[in-house]
C-alpha cells in the first residue's frame, strides 16, 4: 500500500500549498455543519464531529468560520442541508472505488458522479457493487519519533489492531472504528506525536497498476476529488513508488 499512502500524501501537501486549499476548507466546514446537525455541538459528546474539527486544525481553519459551522449544524444560524451518500464504481483497471459524498441535491451529484466515472474510462456501479471490499476502520497518523517495536507495543496496548510503518512519512495507527477516539486518547497520552485521527475505507484486497493504468486512474481520481460534494475517495489500488515517481515528474 505505500503507493496508496504516498498518493494521499501528496493530496495532503497540494492542500498544504494553496493547490486545494479552498475547496479542503469547504468539504472539512461541510462535514462539521453535518456531524453537528447529527451529533450536536459538543464534541464530546459527538465523536464524528471531534475527527472533523482534528481535519479542521490540521487545515488551519479560523476559529470563528468553525463556530458559524457548529452553529449552522446545531439551528443556530441558518444554513443548507446536505445529505450523506456514498457511490459505487470501477476505475480503470477494474479498481474498486467508493466515493463519500455530502450534497443538498442528489441528482445533481449522480449525474456528475456518472459523468466523471464515464469519462475516465470508469463505470458508477449499483449500491453494494464493491463496498464489500472495504472494511471501515479508525486510523490515527503517527509523525517521525518512535521505532516499529516500540510503536507496535504501544498501539497494542492501547486497543489497537494493526500498524503500518510508512517510511519517511511516519506510521499508520489502525483500530476498530467504534475505538478510534479510545485509542487515540491512550496513544496521546503516552506522549507520541501524533496527527490526524480518521475513519477510513481500507481494501481487503488490492490491484498492482502499470503505469499507465495507474496514470487514468489517478485522472479519475483527481476528477471525483475536485467534486465540491465529494468527500473522500477510497479505492483498492497499489501504485508502485517507482511508478508513482515516474508520473509526478
Amino acid at each position: 500500500m505505500s503507493g496508496h499512502n504516498r498518493w494521499s500524501k501528496i493530496k495532503r501537501q497540494k492542500a498544504a500549498m494553496g493547490a486545494t486549499k479552498g475547496r479542503l476548507y469547504s468539504k472539512v466546514i461541510k462535514e462539521i455543519t453535518v456531524a453537528s446537525r447529527l451529533g450536536g455541538g459538543e464534541p464530546s459528546g459527538n465523536a464524528r464531529l471531534r475527527v472533523a474539527l482534528g481535519l479542521a486544525r490540521e487545515a488551519n481553519i479560523p476559529k470563528d468560520t468553525i463556530e458559524r459551522a457548529i452553529k449552522k449544524g446545531t439551528g443556530e444560524l441558518e444554513g443548507e442541508s446536505y445529505e450523506e451518500v456514498t457511490y459505487e464504481g470501477y476505475g480503470p483497471g477494474g479498481v474498486a472505488i467508493l466515493v463519500e459524498c455530502l450534497t443538498d441535491n442528489r441528482n445533481r451529484t449522480a449525474a456528475d458522479m456518472r459523468s466523471t466515472f464515464n469519462a475516465y474510462g470508469g463505470n458508477l456501479g449499483a449500491e453494494g457493487a464493491v463496498a464489500w471490499m472495504f472494511q471501515k476502520k479508525g486510523v490515527i497518523s503517527v509523525k517521525h519519533g518512535p521505532t516499529e517495536d516500540q510503536l507496535m507495543e504501544q498501539a497494542i496496548d492501547a486497543g489497537a489492531e494493526d500498524v503500518i510503518m510508512l517510511g519517511d512519512e511516519g506510521a499508520e495507527v489502525r483500530c476498530a472504528a467504534a475505538d478510534l477516539h479510545t485509542v487515540g486518547s491512550r496513544l496521546q497520552e503516552t506522549g507520541l506525536p501524533l496527527g490526524q485521527q480518521r475513519w477510513v475505507f481500507i481494501p481487503q484486497n488490492t490491484v498492482a497498476l502499470d503505469m499507465d493504468t495507474a496514470k487514468r486512474l489517478l485522472k479519475l481520481l483527481d476528477a471525483l476529488e475536485e467534486n465540491d460534494d465529494v468527500q473522500n475517495v477510497h479505492g483498492n489500488y497499489e501504485i508502485e513508488d517507482a511508478v508513482l515517481e515516474s508520473l509526478l515528474q
